[in-house]
């Protein structure tokens, strides 16, 4: 058996670098690590951690094709943030201009949960822990 050690980031690519950028730093309070420009490709990286923890790779290019699906077919499926208050979450986003699903309670753990979208469409969820 392979001994992973755990999981090291995410990666992900946005259409506008500008506007994913305030979304996972100003909105959702993530930290950044590193921000580097490749010339070369035109494209940025950002490294951003929550609490010190390195999670979130955010990566720009020019014209990336948009994302095929939504999250019930095949791939990826959406990230999750734990919060500790999901109702403070969605007042947080929606102050934010941010639109957030009704919560929903997980039928194995009793956690309660709700999904929303980065600029990109991408699904994202804060899980109640």
């Amino acid at each position: 058996m392979l001994p992973l050690l755990g999981l090291h980031h995410v990666a992900l690519i946005c259409a506008d670098y500008a506007a994913s950028k305030r979304f996972y730093t100003e909105i959702l309070g993530l930290e950044i690590l590193d921000e580097t420009y490749r010339a070369a490709r035109n494209s940025h990286k950002l490294d951003l951690a929550v609490n010190g923890q390195y999670v979130l790779e955010l990566f720009s290019f020019p014209q990336p094709p948009p994302r095929p699906s939504y999250p019930e077919a095949a791939g990826l499926r959406h990230l999750a943030f734990s919060v500790a208050d999901v109702a403070a979450a969605i007042r947080h986003m929606e102050a934010h201009g941010v639109t957030c699903e009704p919560v929903r309670v997980d039928e194995l753990t009793g956690r309660r949960f709700t999904f929303f979208a980065d600029p990109d469409g991408l699904p994202l969820e804060f899980y109640e822990v």
